[in-house]
């Protein structure tokens, strides 16, 4: 109309120019939009030869004039928004009219203008200056004046920050009007993916900029002389990352890039074929006229793959991943083995789904991509090798990934791992040998590139640790493994860390090509393995890497260092011996007495290798069958170490650094040689080193004798070398008494006057105020010495060197000793000139610290040896004190310690007050609680730092907990004792957040209450007596469950797939146990009460108390009484089991309470009806109840008649119960011959005659079948089956408890702190219970009110049918079926069924309830009746659940519910947009359908993301849709946001129906998807009932 109007306008005005200036002025918004029409029709229809030239100007001063102010908004500045926008868009549209009228030189004119204003800013001119370029640029003729344009449309595309809003009109305006423009295209399309000077776009915009110039690059018309966008490799590879960039916008424009070109080479069918992008690569992208169909085939399967990975959702994207199995099918040359599609395209799909946010849909993922590299032998790739180096590394960081699958049992491996290895080692074999070497580098390289978490580490390291041997890795590779070992120590988790050192261990020796490395390297690599965690003597592994030196021994690359002339020995030999001469030589620059200490990297070196080359020597002389071992090479490396040793003691010139370095190693071979863990006579290498080390035993006490008590420690540096000589001393002591004891009086005399002169030493006094250094130091090295000495004589006893006269001076001295002395810090004036001093990072606080903590360890050895100290030296001492005033005074001087001690030093303090602390509980017991509360304080403040809070914990329990402690706390029941119950709380609540709490404090107390370490009787009662008094530990621990996090989860179940994996990881052997599983709590206490003997009398009282405790916090209270009320709670099937197992098993050992288990059949049956079938299972063994008993016909006869009552309920579960008890008592009947009972022997025969023949072959007769099978009835024995395995494994198992509660007996073998006693018999369940599975028979007591129907024949065990009636009184309503009622009642059923199974929130429940029952649907199906109890679906259905037919049907049941309902005649509708799918308004519902419901909770669906569609429900586009029928299966499905519906009832989808939305948020409440639904189906089935009549 308005064109007719403006041609109207124009025909009846002669003169045009003068129209449009008349139109011009004033300009509104109606009179620019009726200039733009005029000059639209002016442009289009031409104009008379005369008139063009006026024209032209007119036109040129209106887009100069006018139309240029409108766009800067200069004309329109009062008028309001709305008018703004009209103006502004009629203005762009009369100016590109314009410059349609005037041609190059308007458009020229414009550009310049804008280009300059484009140059002056930004802001509102900036946007109409690139409104002005897009209406000047198809016009444009200058080539200098078209790059200046494509320049700055290309510096607005490429500008961050807020320079979005900018891209986005160039890209909506300019570039589609330079495509326009064949100079500008080109340019703009070398800007985009050649670079030009400012060097290419990000991703992002540059597919906004294509996208914009789709036209242009991807015409639709024949192929012309523009750039084709699908001949360029870049362009491809834009394609492909923005394919799996994290913007979905982003995502969004490259498919429509890839459609198009894909809809545009189908449309065309011409051979095409873009360059390779580098090397042998398939072409990214072609096309042929002779595979059309197959090649459209392959890329709308690979588009849907990527569309569906936009839902995000694994249940809708998991039944695709087969259709990525068809495209490797699709993408693989059978003929020639290579790529016909690139492979980067598969890449694609697998990147996006690694980076996903939904972290199940990334595990898949990344199974996916393992398990198709390892069943399918795809074409070798560079692009896989980066691609498994790049995202899948990446991906494979999470730890979450690695967690176990539910079916899998605790201590699997996960599936992940497991695929890992194939996967690597698969790989690895496919790849040329060229390339082997290079990837497994770049592979290793990776795992260093960033910090890894335990868990991944871990298993990458296995994964390594299995790809068959193969020499690949040189040194370089060797330096990156040991890269990755020391990222394996950042973790705290020790046993993860030791068996991720044990797998790169084994991937060294499996992967490393000997002759390109060489015997230094591989030291150095294994000097990164920390023997306490790894690599130790009396490991498997340890034997694996002597055995690998020795095969490989001469194959090593030769050094320069260990290029020996001499051959008779081998390499290994010759580098060892090299290697100690190297150590020990000693540089003439570094000779002086103020040296540094030298670092222990070297000793270690030394003595790793010499012990590795002692056992090659070994190994060797074994396999060539020598008898007697002559040592020739053990010897070579020891004698040049021997005769430094040797002159310690003689020659007082041997460099500094020689005796330090000699004394490192030494004590390295001691260390290391005592960390083996076999029989020391049957260890020759062993045995020999110690022999020999003996010799110089006398001279190496000598020298570190006269270094300690002479003035020659002088320097703080100095204290370094005094740690070294006092950790020699007690492993010298130690090798005497296992070598020789004719050293022992060497040793008593060191220690002697080591003691003596150290005591002197710390009694000289200072005359001057200001100390010197040198004294300090000596005073410092003087208390380490005395500590040592207590040391030596408290881990020593057997040396007997308590009896030294030493010893009574040491404990005068310590008696009377000023403790918390400090040191003060001396003036360093005189110590400038020392190297040591300027370059020691020991501040004097750590050395005053040292002091404190060497004093409290002296006087811990007092107290703990010589407990009467006090008494023997109060009459010669001037400062005489009693006993209790010296306890006391020792005890303030230790609150005063912790105060002033760092945390980590404070252990000696504990143990000291745990000697103190019982002395004066009575004497000063607020004393006493305040060291309580200051232990407390340190010990809680630490349990964030995870290095020190362990060892702190240890002593605080071992102080707070000592068996003499609560022994006087409990027996004054004062203050104290009440402030050690309230740390036990205190501690409990801790190990709810901290793993392994609860285990320590446990442990401790358990072994000291069971096995205190003295033999006095009195000292045991007293000791016992705790366990009493302190009940509260053993209750808690009885009921103490998992409290892990997920993380803590998974690195329990990663602790416990390594623990199974036993000797073959060698950390298992090394590692010691830090037990802080929170199982071993109650397995702990479970010990300790299988421990306990029924004969003592205390334990006897202990376990009755015990006993009513448990009672008290887990049922009732009171004694076998409430254990019988118990039954009547309405408890989940494991705890039935348990109560009445401990029903049958208490009236089996006292018959004469069988009274009180007929009085629980007495109760109405309200009470009754959450517990009548634990009590009928208990009679199904009354066999055993009844075999202590002489009278057994009465008790009979008593039960049988309890039984035939319950035999009439009109609940199916109680009559399937009491007819297994029934068969059960008349079997034991017919064997007694009762005669009382023969005139019932008809009756109760027939009866169980037709129970056993119950409806033919229906279901009622397989589930009478199913509950006698049951493992409860079947198998297990309640006495034969009594054990720890059965309490704690097979039934928690057999009852489908949550696997967190199955305690393996694996665990109580594990748990060693607590022994079980050797005669323990109760330990193992039967076979034959122990091999069930678990049964999909649940116990499961149904009241009198949830009465069934009369018609057995629809009873199966997936569908139970009820009357949700409050009142229980019977009445003829009650029985009548729904139908029956509803028709009565006037109302009409249709026949619609509405499944909502997979529906767990009772508002939507109750909703969906209430819509069924108002349309009239024939039933509802839930997945759990218990659901209509709930308040919340009470409030939502009003009372529709009594009037609407509600069925159970689980959603593990719902295929054979389904099968069962599509044989009579249902069709499944699905609700999706598809190819070939159903407007819901255009559908016609067959009368018979089913609607399967799930649940959707805000997320937006696949429909939305991957077609646009508008409708909440999703399926899958590439399924077939059978013809309809009315007798199809119709089924409305929709997906669980959590779960998602299983893949295997999505192939009974038969039809789709999308339901059009016009909104933005398109994601429905399923209540009110379901609501639509049904509305609809009503809809149309009233219309029809009205047609036909």
């Amino acid at each position: 109309m308005e064109v007719v109007l403006a041609d109207a306008l124009l025909s009846r005005c002669g003169d045009p120019c003068a129209l449009l200036r008349a139109v011009c002025a004033p300009l509104s918004a109606e009179r620019a939009e009726a200039l733009r029409l005029l000059l639209q029709r002016l442009a289009a229809g031409g104009t008379p030869p005369g008139e063009a030239e006026a024209l032209r100007r007119v036109a040129w001063e209106v887009a100069l004039e006018r139309c240029r102010p409108l766009l800067r908004g200069g004309e329109a500045a009062g008028a309001g928004c709305g008018e703004r926008l009209r103006l502004a868009r009629a203005a762009r549209g009369a100016l590109r009219h314009c410059v349609q009228l005037c041609g190059a030189p308007l458009a020229a004119r414009l550009a310049r203008d804008a280009l300059a204003e484009l140059a002056a800013g930004g802001g509102a001119g900036a946007e109409a200056a690139v409104e002005a370029l897009a209406a000047a640029a198809p016009r444009l003729e200058e080539p200098a004046l078209v790059a200046r344009c494509v320049a700055a449309a290309l510096a607005l595309v490429r500008e961050e920050g807020e320079g979005e809003a900018a891209a986005a009109l160039v890209a909506g305006r300019l570039l589609p009007a330079l495509g326009g423009n064949a100079a500008a295209l080109r340019r703009v399309w070398e800007g985009l993916l050649g670079g030009g000077g400012g060097g290419p776009p990000r991703a992002g915009r540059a597919l906004l900029a294509l996208s914009a110039l789709a036209d242009a690059v991807l015409p639709r018309g024949p192929p012309g002389s523009g750039p084709d966008a699908r001949l360029c490799p870049r362009f491809w590879r834009l394609v492909q990352e923005g394919l799996t960039e994290r913007d979905g916008l982003c995502r969004k424009r490259a498919r429509y890039l890839l459609k198009r070109a894909l809809d545009l080479s189908g449309g065309q069918r011409a051979e095409l074929r873009c360059p390779a992008d580098g090397g042998d690569e398939s072409s990214l992208f072609w096309w042929s006229a002779e595979k059309n169909e197959k090649l459209l085939r392959f890329w709308e399967t690979y588009i849907l793959i990527m569309e569906t990975l936009e839902g995000n959702q694994i249940h809708v994207i998991k039944p695709v991943l087969p259709k990525l199995n068809s495209l490797y099918e699709h993408a693989i040359s059978g003929e020639k083995g290579c790529w016909l599609f690139h492979p980067s395209w598969h890449m694609c799909i697998y990147k996006r789904m690694f980076e996903s946010e939904n972290k199940t849909l990334t595990k898949e993922g990344i199974l996916h991509f393992l398990e198709l590299y390892e069943t399918k032998h795809l074409p070798n790739s560079l692009g896989f090798s980066e691609f498994v180096i790049g995202p899948l590394m990446d991906a494979l960081s999470e730890s979450s990934l690695y967690s176990r699958t539910p079916g899998q049992l605790m201590g699997a491996c996960p599936p992940l791992g497991m695929r890992l290895q194939k996967f690597l080692a698969t790989y690895i074999m496919l790849l040329p040998e060229e390339e082997k070497g290079s990837f497994l580098l770049k592979f290793i390289q990776k795992m260093t590139s960033r910090h890894w978490c335990a868990v991944p580490i871990l298993f990458l390291s296995m994964a390594l640790a299995y790809i068959p041997a193969c020499k690949v890795l040189g040194t370089e590779g060797l330096h990156a493994l040991r890269d990755v070992l020391q990222c394996t120590m950042i973790t705290h988790q020790i046993l993860l860390r030791g068996a991720a050192q044990c797998y790169l261990l084994q991937t060294a020796m499996r992967l490393t090509h000997v002759e390109k490395v060489s015997l230094p390297e591989v030291s150095s690599f294994l000097l990164s393995l920390r023997p306490e965690e790894s690599l130790r003597r009396d490991t498997i592994l340890w034997m694996e890497l002597c055995s690998w030196l020795q095969v490989n021994d001469r194959c090593f690359r030769k050094s320069t260092t260990s290029d020996f002339e001499h051959q008779e020995t081998t390499s290994l030999c010759q580098y060892v011996c090299s290697l100690v001469g190297e150590y020990l030589k000693t540089p003439a620059s570094e000779t002086g007495e103020n040296c540094l200490m030298p670092d222990w990297f070297e000793a270690k070196l030394v003595a790793t290798m010499i012990l590795l080359a002692a056992d090659v020597e070994q190994m060797r002389n074994k396999h060539s069958g020598k008898s007697n071992i002559e040592w020739i090479e053990l010897e070579t490396f020891l004698n040049p170490l021997l005769d430094v040793l040797m002159k310690l003691g003689s020659n007082a010139y041997i460099p500094t650094l020689k005796t330090d370095k000699s004394l490192q190693l030494l004590l390295k071979l001691l260390q290391t040689c005592s960390l083996k863990c076999s029989n020391t006579q049957d260890d020759g290498v062993l045995f020999f080193i110690w022999k020999s080390l003996m010799m110089p035993v006398e001279s190496i006490l000598e020298f570190v004798l006269r270094r300690l008590t002479t003035n020659e420690l002088s320097t703080v540096g100095d204290l370094d070398r005094c740690d070294l000589y006092l950790d020699l001393i007690p492993e010298i002591v130690n090798l005497c008494l296992q070598v020789s004891w004719k050293k022992v009086p060497s040793i008593k005399n060191f220690i002697l006057s080591l003691t003596n002169a150290s005591i002197r030493n710390l009694q000289e006094r200072n005359s001057e105020e200001e100390p010197k250094l040198k004294e300090q130091i000596k005073k410092v090295a003087s208390m380490a010495s005395l500590t040592a000495v207590c040391e030596i004589m408290h881990r020593k006893p057997e040396a007997h060197l308590e009896s030294l006269p030493s010893v009574d001076a040491l404990k005068r001295f310590i008696s009377f000793f000023q403790f918390n002395e400090v040191l003060k810090k001396p003036s360093y004036i005189e110590e400038k000139s020392s190297l040591c001093e300027e370059t020691t990072s020991q501040g004097w606080g750590k050395i005053v610290a040292r002091y404190v903590r060497d004093q409290w360890i002296c006087l811990r050895f007092i107290l703990n040896s010589f407990p009467t100290l006090a008494q023997e030296y109060e009459e010669t001492s001037e400062m005489s004190l009693s006993t209790d005033e010296r306890s006391r005074k020792f005890l303030q001087s230790a609150l005063e310690a912790l105060t002033i001690l760092p945390s980590d030093q404070v252990l000696p303090v504990f143990d000291c007050m745990k000697v103190l602390v019982p002395k004066l509980l009575d004497s000063s017991e607020s004393l006493c609680i305040e060291a309580f509360d200051l232990a407390w304080k340190i010990t809680s403040s630490l349990s964030n730092t995870q290095l020190i809070f362990w060892s702190n914990l240890k002593a605080f329990v071992r102080f707070i907990f000592d068996t003499e402690v609560l022994a006087v706390a409990a027996s004054a029941k004062g203050q104290a004792y009440a402030k050690i119950k309230e740390i036990i709380f205190k501690l409990i609540d801790m190990s709810t957040t901290k793993t392994g709490v609860f285990n320590v404090v446990l442990s401790h107390c358990c072994r000291s209450w069971i096995f205190p370490t003295t033999d006095e009787r009195s000292a045991l009662a007293n000791a016992f007596l705790n366990a009493g008094n302190y009940c509260e530990l053993i209750t808690e621990a009885c009921v103490f469950g998992t409290v892990f996090r997920r993380d803590q989860r998974l690195i329990q179940d990663v602790h416990a797939f390594i623990e199974n994996l036993g000797e073959k990881c060698a950390a298992n052997v090394v590692t010691e146990s830090t037990n802080r599983d929170d199982h071993y709590v109650r397995i702990c206490a479970i010990k300790f009460l299988c421990l306990l003997d029924g004969s003592n009398i205390l334990h006897k009282m202990f376990m009755e108390d015990i006993f009513i405790k448990l009672l008290d916090k887990n049922f009732l209270c009171g004694t076998l009484d409430k254990v019988f009320q118990a039954g009547f709670g309405n408890n989940q099937a494991s705890v039935k089991y348990f109560i009445e197992w401990i029903v049958i098993l208490s009236l089996h050992k006292y018959p004469q309470f069988l009274n009180k288990l007929w009085d629980c059949f007495c109760y109405d049956e309200e009470k009754l009806k959450t517990s009548i079938c634990t009590f009928l299972s208990v009679l199904s063994h009354f066999d055993i109840i009844l075999q202590n008993t002489s009278e057994k016909k009465p008790a009979l006869k008593k039960a049988l008649i309890v039984v035939l009552q319950w035999c009439f309920n009109h609940n199916f579960s109680v009559r399937l119960y009491a007819l297994v008890a029934l068969k059960k008592i008349w079997g034991m009947c017919r064997l007694l011959h009762v005669e009382e009972f023969e005139a019932l022997t008809p009756v109760i025969e027939s009866s169980l005659q037709q129970v056993e023949n119950m409806h033919g072959t229906g279901n009622a007769r397989r589930n009478w079948q199913r509950i006698q099978d049951h493992f409860f009835f079947a198998t297990f024995h309640p006495l034969e089956d009594y054990s720890l395995e059965t309490i704690f494994y097979t039934l928690p198992r057999l009852s489908e408890l949550a696997e967190d509660e199955w305690i393996s007996l694996s665990k109580f073998d594990r748990f060693t702190d607590v022994p079980l006693p050797p005669a323990f018999q109760w330990y193992h369940s039967r076979t034959e219970l122990r091999d069930l599975k678990p049964s999909d028979w649940s116990q499961q007591d149904m009241g009198s009110d949830s009465a069934e129907t009369d018609s057995q024949t629809e009873w199966t065990d997936v569908q139970k049918k009820i009357i949700p009636w409050k009142n229980s009184t019977p009445s003829l309503d009650l029985e009548m079926v729904f139908q029956d009622r509803a028709a009565k009642l006037g109302k009409s059923n249709s026949r619609l069924i509405v499944v909502a199974s997979l529906i767990d929130k009772p508002t939507n429940l109750g909703g969906l309830c209430r819509t069924s029952e108002i349309f009239g649907a024939s039933a509802l199906v839930v997945g759990s009746l218990h659901y209509i109890q709930d308040k919340q679906f009470q409030h939502l259905s009003v009372s529709a659940e009594q009037w609407l037919p509600l069925v159970e049907v689980k959603p593990s049941q719902l295929v054979d519910y389904l099968q069962q309902k599509k044989m009579e005649g249902y069709t499944i509708i699905g609700v999706e947009q598809t190819a070939k799918s159903f407007d819901l308004t255009e559908y016609c519902f067959p009368e018979k359908s089913l609607l399967l419901l799930g649940c959707i909770e805000g997320r937006c669906t696949v429909s939305q993301i991957v077609f646009g569609c508008c409708c909440d429900f999703c399926i899958f586009c590439f399924l077939e849709h059978p013809v309809f029928s009315d007798t199809s299966y119709c089924f409305f499905f929709n997906r669980n946001e959590h779960e998602g519906i299983p893949a295997n009832l999505i192939h009974h989808l038969d039809v789709c129906v999308e339901i059009p939305q016009q909104g933005i948020i398109r994601s429905l409440n399923v209540h009110v998807s379901g609501a639509l639904l049904i509305w609809e189906y009503t809809r149309q089935q009233v219309i029809k009932q009205k047609q036909q009549k």
